[in-house]
């Protein structure tokens, strides 16, 4: 299968890249190439792409890597979305994920309808839940209930304590000790 992609060439520290036609199993580093379609310098952000021959590869099938797809959008030789490169840590990619679910889950929610109000039910008494006994065993072997926390009702309720008046820092400091 052949694909476009990018083989780096140049000196240490001084990338330079082609963009080449190649069958997918050969060596992105040394493999001999189909047929070169241009040349991307990133340090003088110079790009050169031979249009007519990219679109007529991708036509016969040739598929391009995602960093390739990426750029042959930016120059608008192709049309489409950008495809995601980087290299995400799997925190990251699950608020990426949870943010795209939100905003598919927003758009799939019909607005709601204005004509007519509705009202809300009457509401029923609210019946008490019992309330339940821990059991704990001791060392006679006996199961006695344990003590639990009861709701104390509103009037027994602790009021809030008073608020505690706060001394400069310099109050605070200790006292050195005098030699």
């Amino acid at each position: 299968m052949l694909t476009i992609r990018l083989t780096r060439k140049g000196k240490k520290n001084q990338p330079f890249f082609r963009v080449v036609v190649i069958d997918k199993r050969r060596s992105s580093k040394g493999g001999r190439s189909v047929e070169d379609l241009g040349y991307v310098n990133p340090l003088t952000k110079k790009i050169s792409l031979k249009k007519e021959r990219i679109q007529h590869w991708i036509k016969n099938g040739a598929q391009s890597s995602a960093t390739i797809h990426n750029l042959l959008v930016k120059e608008g030789i192709i049309e489409g979305k950008k495809i995601h490169v980087s290299k995400l840590s799997k925190k990251k990619l699950a608020e990426i994920d949870a943010s795209k679910k939100t905003e598919a889950d927003k758009a799939a929610t019909p607005a709601p309808a204005a004509e007519t109000p509705v009202e809300a039910p009457a509401e029923a008494p609210k019946e008490e839940a019992p309330v339940e006994t821990a059991v704990s065993v001791e060392n006679s072997g006996e199961p006695k209930p344990a003590e639990t926390p009861k709701e104390l009702p509103a009037e027994e309720k602790p009021a809030e304590l008073p608020a505690v008046e706060e001394k400069p820092a310099e109050e605070l400091k200790p006292e050195e000790p005098k030699a």
